[in-house]
């Protein structure tokens, strides 16, 4: 049994699960600890794209497949707000359920803040 606090791109949990196999595993049952991320974050956090999302492409048998795990279980999103015992509202579920608290230009993604030229500071002189 392997748990990990979740799957984003989908790229590192096959090779652990290779050398949980080639350690002598005969089998490998993955639990995350967070819904599938199917929704990049547009607010912040550096994830990664919707197309470099494994669960935005692919279902959960076909993600348990791809990671050739026996068996591959999800905490669901009621689950993860029962276990944080605090209110739903206060919380960005976006990368979970694709609802944007605010507005977002769904072309936009993390370069475009970092590649926006500077504004002069307000309240400068020119």
């Amino acid at each position: 049994m392997v748990v990990d606090d979740s799957i984003v791109r989908g790229t590192t949990t096959p090779r652990v699960v290779n050398l949980l196999r080639k350690a002598g595993a005969k089998e490998v049952h993955l639990r995350i600890c967070a819904p599938p991320i199917r929704h990049p974050c547009f607010l912040g956090v550096d994830m990664a794209t919707e197309w470099e999302l494994i669960a935005a492409r692919k279902t959960t048998p076909e993600i348990r497949d791809y990671l050739c795990a026996d068996s591959l279980g999800y905490l669901s999103l009621d689950g993860l707000i029962r276990a944080v015992d605090l209110p739903r509202e206060i919380f960005c579920l976006a990368c979970f359920t694709g609802d944007y608290p605010i507005p977002v230009q769904m072309g936009m993604d993390k370069l475009a803040l970092e590649t926006m030229p500077e504004e002069e500071p307000i309240g400068s002189q020119k």
